[in-house]
């Protein structure tokens, strides 16, 4: 969750100003990093191998937030690492 977005199964729990349903996508064969922040430099959250499920609910500036599948960690990628599902 972000302080101005949050996955649509969090209404009723937690007040953010916007909700989203997630679009699935999958990390490129190659992997990708998981990051905390929409910058190159950013504190790596999680590796994720190639075939890993993504869930997008936001993408901005060539960048991508979102859930490791159903209940993993949420965080940043590249556009450019993700494959629609």
């Amino acid at each position: 969750m972000r302080g101005d977005l949050a996955h649509i199964r969090l209404a009723g729990k937690v007040f953010v100003p916007h909700y989203a349903v997630p679009m699935e996508h999958r990390v490129s064969a190659a992997g990708a990093d998981l990051l905390a922040a929409n910058r190159t430099d950013a504190d790596v959250r999680d590796r994720l191998p190639g075939g890993t499920v993504f869930n997008v609910l936001d993408m901005a500036g060539g960048w991508a937030w979102g859930q490791v599948g159903e209940d993993g960690f949420v965080g940043y990628l590249p556009l450019d690492v993700l494959e629609a599902a």
